[in-house]
C-alpha cells in the first residue's frame, strides 16, 4: 500500500470519528472539520517531527501544530488520539462533562497534544507566530504549523499577526487556510463580500500557496514540500491557501453552512458513515 493510501484511510477513519463523536455528543462542529481533515492527517501522519511519549507544551525539539479555529476541535482531538497522543477510546468523552475533549481545545485538562486553547477566533495565528519566534531565539530549527478558517479570517487579530510574522521574517512558520467559502450563517461572499483571501496575505509579505483542490492529499504534500523549500531560501512565513469543501465526504454535508456547528441525528449519522469507509476500527 502507498504513503499516500495510509493517508487517505487514516483520513478516512477520522472522518468517521468526527461524525460519530458530535452525534454522541449532540453538539459540535462537523462541517469545518471534515473539510480540514485531510491538511491535518498529512501534518500528524507525514510531515511533522514529533513525540507523543515525551510531548510537552513548550514544543521544545519538535515541530507544533496549533487549531486557530478551535472549534474543529474533534479533528483535531481524532488526529491525536489515532496518532497515539491518548487512547483512542477517549474519543467516546467528547464534551461530556469532566471529559478531557471539551468543545473547545483546552490546556487546563491536561490532555497531551494541547498547546494553546483556542476557540476565540483570530488569536491561534498570533499565538503560533510567538511559537515560531521563540524556536528561532532558542536555536530550534523544527517549525510550526497553524489551521486558521476562512470565515475566522475576518477577525482584526489575524491581519496584525500577518503583519508581525512578515516584518520580523519568521520563516519557521506554515500556516494553512481552510477556504472552504462557507462559515456559521453563510457563504463568506454573502457576509463580508469577495474575501480574495490569496490577494490580501500577498500584500501583507507572505509567501501564497493555492492548492486547488485541498482535499486531495497529493496535492497537500506538494503545497507543503513547496513551502519548505521556499523557507530554506528566504526566511519568510508562508500561507497555503486550501480550497477545500464544506463536510467533505458527506453528500448531504458537503457546500453548506447548514452543518458549521449542527449535530447529526443518529439516523443522519449513520447515513453518512455509510459512505465513509471504515479502515482503523471505530471507537
Amino acid at each position: 500500500m502507498s504513503d499516500i493510501q495510509k493517508l487517505k484511510d487514516i483520513a478516512s477513519q477520522i472522518r468517521r470519528d468526527i461524525l460519530r463523536m458530535v452525534t454522541g455528543a449532540k453538539s459540535g462542529h462537523p462541517g469545518g472539520s471534515l473539510s480540514s481533515t485531510d491538511v491535518v492527517t498529512a501534518l500528524y501522519f507525514k510531515v511533522m517531527k514529533q513525540n507523543p511519549e515525551n510531548w510537552s507544551r513548550t514544543g521544545e525539539g519538535y515541530d507544533m501544530f496549533f487549531l486557530s479555529c478551535g472549534h474543529e476541535s474533534p479533528l483535531l482531538y481524532s488526529a491525536l488520539a489515532r496518532r497515539g497522543y491518548f487512547p483512542v477510546e477517549e474519543l467516546g468523552t467528547f464534551r461530556k462533562i469532566g471529559s478531557r475533549l471539551q468543545g473547545h481545545p483546552a490546556t487546563d485538562t491536561g490532555l497531551p497534544g494541547i498547546h494553546e486553547a483556542s476557540g476565540s477566533l483570530g488569536q491561534g495565528l498570533s499565538v503560533a507566530v510567538g511559537a515560531a519566534l521563540g524556536k528561532r531565539l532558542a536555536g530550534d530549527p523544527n517549525k510550526v504549523y497553524v489551521l486558521v478558517g476562512d470565515g475566522e479570517s475576518q477577525e482584526g487579530q489575524i491581519w496584525e499577526a500577518a503583519a508581525f510574522a512578515s516584518h520580523h521574517k519568521v520563516g519557521n512558520l506554515i500556516a494553512f487556510t481552510d477556504w472552504n467559502g462557507q462559515q456559521i450563517d453563510g457563504t463568506t461572499e454573502e457576509v463580508i463580500g469577495p474575501d480574495n483571501l490569496d490577494l490580501r496575505w500577498k500584500a501583507f509579505g507572505w509567501n501564497v500557496l493555492v492548492v486547488e483542490d485541498g482535499n486531495e492529499m497529493e496535492q497537500i504534500l506538494s503545497a507543503i514540500e513547496l513551502a519548505t523549500e521556499l523557507q530554506s531560501k528566504e526566511p519568510k512565513p508562508v500561507m497555503i491557501m486550501l480550497k477545500t469543501v464544506m463536510g467533505k465526504g458527506v453528500d448531504f454535508m458537503e457546500g453548506t453552512c447548514n452543518w458549521h456547528g449542527k449535530a447529526p441525528k443518529p439516523e443522519e449519522c449513520e447515513k453518512a458513515l455509510n459512505q465513509i469507509k471504515e479502515t482503523l476500527g471505530d471507537y
